[in-house]
């Protein structure tokens, strides 16, 4: 693609390393920031590097963060026994859409891959193992995507608490098999939380 400026080049390069960007598509945002106010691009310019600099990672569930506890663990409303184990922040933000989970998270980061070579210690495995044997969880609920990776990592996790005392349970499958959890309707992922079944009949079927 031929372009008459380098710096509109060299830009176009950059946003199109994002996700669902193509080079015509970031070319056309970008176009379209040349003609809007100089602010207005100081403004986006600086929300990104403010998000890219100053967002953190919660202490306690691994979402991201303002602060260092975020703001459903520190709510005091919220039930801290039950843990909902999660892939990363958009299943987060799903499942908080339904209005029907009033428990906390834990976000492993990803699932069990060996194809892509992750492996539970690259997860958020061993802290999420950690709260359970230090007690006071009285439910762990699997809500991570019905793939075989997903599925691998819910086992890994129930091997590892499986003797404490504890409920675990998974999300009904009216989440479709081989379906991402982050693009499930709100009103199927609510019923599949409400409607979870325990995690040791989920694996003899």
């Amino acid at each position: 693609m031929e372009l008459p400026s380098k710096l509109l080049e060299n830009a176009v390069n950059e946003m199109s390393q994002l996700p669902g960007i193509g080079k015509r598509t970031a070319l056309r945002l970008l176009l379209h920031l040349l003609k809007q106010p100089v602010e207005q691009t100081e403004l986006l310019s600086s929300a990104l590097t403010a998000m890219r600099n100053d967002i953190q990672f919660c202490k306690a569930c691994h979402t991201i963060a303002d602060d260092e506890i975020c703001g459903i663990c520190s709510n005091p409303s919220r039930d801290k026994s039950i843990i909902c184990v999660v892939e990363d922040v958009r299943d987060v933000m799903a499942i908080e859409n339904t209005g029907m989970f009033k428990g906390v998270y834990h976000v492993l980061g990803g699932k069990i891959s060996p194809i892509e070579g992750i492996g539970p210690s690259q997860l958020k495995i061993t802290s999420l193992v950690d709260k359970v044997k230090g007690g006071n969880i009285s439910e762990i609920i699997f809500a991570l995507s019905s793939t075989m990776e997903g599925d691998t990592t819910n086992f890994y996790i129930y091997r590892q608490i499986k003797d404490c005392e504890l409920k675990t349970s998974t999300i009904a499958r009216g989440i479709a098999v081989g379906d991402e959890l982050e693009y499930a309707d709100e009103v199927t992922l609510g019923r599949s939380l409400l409607n979870r079944i325990p995690f040791e009949t989920s694996i003899k079927q």
